[in-house]
């Protein structure tokens, strides 16, 4: 049993101090809640510089940033490093990792994993990129095919430790795409002088018949266009039927050699027991109604990436990105308060606020509301937004200065093979 002090004051159980999570702990300060705040990490992440972790642009300590830190000042709050494992609603009491612990309110808020839609293949042979363990493995094995294929006892070995294949063409899929792309333009060539005219092969991959298929028709072609220039195949109207160790292999029949594949192509709510079964979607994710409450229970609720809200403009969820999540969870804090306070509660209605991506050096596509622009302000735009969400001053100092330095310098500086003991 997780031991905390009871009080007089309702207790609220936050799982997962993601952007949701985090967003909703933060407006519930001195509202006259205890707050119980539960993560498997002692860290808050932010998801949206992963890619530039994974391609050694970015240090992970620079998007990380301890949870107790942030609340160091809050009073009533608690902090318990745990997963959430079950959910007993009969009795309020959450199972976790390390024990059982009573709720008044459950916010469920632990996001979501890499969604293989079956694949068992696809899931033991690609990286994924959803959390900060994934990436660090990512950059490490990419590094490290790097330096076998300076060893490799053949062209075709070579070419294969050579050949990246990015399956996915969603946000996460172009941006990594082009960061790599990066690296092989302007690191590759002075890492590795042997190469010569070497240089490392990369494919995007898409099932669709466009890549980043939640913009505009003009925004995808403009990405596509950028990354074909910057020396990515962009494959679309291909899909992944299968992979083993060194291979990729498309619907078509044909196949790529590879020793990279990066997945990006979907995912799911991570897992929690004690739910009725018909409270998830098919995508594994939690079914909320207009208030964020779990499908037929009146004090579990859920938020962000884990939850599907279905509205007239979204009939199959809202988009799984921080606004939507950060945005219920105001909501939430504030329909907690005015419960608190016998006032009614009201309905979630999305802003958008617009969506971007970055593919490169000066390059991006921003789409707001009523505005849409490519290339290098949509690119400062992407930087200064980023920028300015980093949680801590010295984070937002450490990427500001990495940032500098690799657009002057046309280097990145964090090429460190780091693996645990034990491993080759």
């Amino acid at each position: 049993m997780i031991n905390i002090p009871k009080t007089d004051k309702k207790r609220i159980i936050i799982a997962g101090c993601g952007f949701a999570g985090l967003t909703l702990a933060k407006k519930l300060r001195n509202k006259g809640f205890q707050v119980v705040i539960l993560d498997k990490h002692n860290y808050h992440q932010f998801p949206p510089l992963f890619y530039q972790v994974a391609s050694a642009g970015l240090e992970e300590s620079s998007i990380l940033f301890p949870i107790r830190k942030i609340f160091q000042n809050f009073k009533d709050y608690h902090i318990r490093k745990a997963e959430v494992k079950s959910v007993d609603t009969a009795n309020n009491q959450l199972i976790t990792s390390a024990g059982m612990i009573e709720y008044d309110y459950l916010v469920l808020a632990h996001g979501a994993t890499n969604a293989y839609f079956g694949s068992a293949q696809m899931e033991k042979f690609s990286r994924g990129m959803k959390t900060i363990a994934e990436v660090l493995d990512l950059r490490n094995s990419l590094l490290l095919n790097f330096e076998n294929a300076l060893t490799a006892q053949s062209a075709d070995e070579r070419e294969m430790l050579l050949t990246i294949v990015i399956i996915g063409g969603g946000p996460s899929g172009v941006e990594i795409a082009g960061a790599l792309a990066e690296m092989n333009k302007y690191v590759l060539p002075k890492d590795y002088p042997e190469f010569k005219e070497i240089r490392a092969k990369i494919f995007l991959m898409e099932a669709g018949d466009r890549i980043l298929s939640t913009m505009s028709r003009i925004s995808s072609d403009k990405a596509s266009s950028f990354l074909e220039k910057m020396g990515v195949k962009v494959l679309t109207k291909t899909m992944a039927s299968g992979c083993d160790e060194k291979t990729v292999f498309t619907d078509s029949g044909k196949g790529i050699s590879t020793g990279m594949i990066i997945w990006t192509a979907g995912i799911t709510g991570n897992k929690i027991e004690g739910l009725r079964t018909e409270c998830f979607s098919r995508s594994g994710r939690i079914k909320v109604d207009i208030y964020n409450r779990v499908s037929g229970y009146s004090n579990v609720f859920a938020l962000g990436d884990i939850s599907i809200m279905t509205a007239e403009k979204y009939p199959d969820g809202h988009p799984q990105i921080a606004q939507v999540a950060i945005q219920q969870a105001k909501l939430l804090a504030e329909n907690f308060i005015g419960m608190k306070k016998g006032k009614p509660i009201k309905e979630f209605k999305y802003r958008d606020l617009g969506i971007m991506a970055t593919i490169g050096r000066n390059l991006a596509v921003v789409e707001l509301p009523s505005l849409r622009f490519h290339g290098f302000f949509a690119w400062f735009i992407w930087m200064f937004i980023h920028l300015m969400s980093i949680i801590g001053v010295r984070n937002k100092l450490m990427i500001f200065i990495n940032w500098a330095w690799k657009y002057f310098t046309y280097d990145q500086s964090t090429r460190l093979i780091l693996r645990p003991k034990g491993c080759a």
